[in-house]
């Protein structure tokens, strides 16, 4: 299996697979309360039947070229994941996102993952416009965002139900020039 280095720091990145469903499920019953803060996979996540089955629902969309997910490791321990939740590849669109547990919080992980998903995807998938959706309460994910050069489009108000209240939804977006040109400059 592949890795990809994150940094100097032991951080790489590794593709989420099927066979991993109890490591995976392991991972997200650490973070539970603090992935659901923002996020319903540990509500789909439960246990080790519906942990593969995430992972299976992946696979079949990597299969298709429809999405993917990557796991994030510090020291070889599952810490978190990045994903393209879905992806078009005829219509050039993909939205990524993302959840760390709390032990990886703060390190820049998310940031530099999505930052090798996002190259990925617009170099060698063609993808022409990356979305990032957040809830417009989850700050260090619009922080993302930002650090990543992504514009805000704009708020889908009360557009998203979870745990019995309606939250407003930020998208942000960056777009295949934009993207290329910052890479240039830096």
């Amino acid at each position: 299996m592949y890795a990809i280095s994150l940094g100097d720091d032991g951080a790489e990145l590794r593709p989420l697979e099927p066979w991993q469903a109890e490591e995976f499920l392991a991972h997200i019953d650490r973070g539970r309360e603090f992935i659901g803060q923002h996020n319903a996979l540990p509500d789909v996540v439960a246990d080790l039947e519906s942990s593969r089955a995430f992972l299976q629902a992946y696979a079949q969309r990597a299969a298709t070229d429809t999405g993917r997910l990557y796991g994030i490791r510090t020291d070889g321990t599952l810490v978190g994941a990045v994903f393209f939740r879905r992806m078009d590849v005829e219509q050039g669109t993909a939205e990524a996102g993302c959840w760390l547990e709390p032990s990886a919080v703060g390190k820049g992980l998310v940031t530099r993952a999505v930052r090798v998903i996002i190259d990925w995807a617009i170099r060698e998938r063609g993808i022409h416009r990356v979305e990032w959706w957040v809830s417009a309460t989850n700050e260090p994910s619009i922080a993302v965002a930002r650090r990543l050069g992504m514009s805000k489009d704009g708020v889908l108000r009360q557009s998203y139900l979870y745990r019995g209240k309606r939250h407003d939804e930020e998208i942000w977006s960056v777009l295949a020039p934009d993207w290329r040109a910052d890479e240039q400059a830096v």
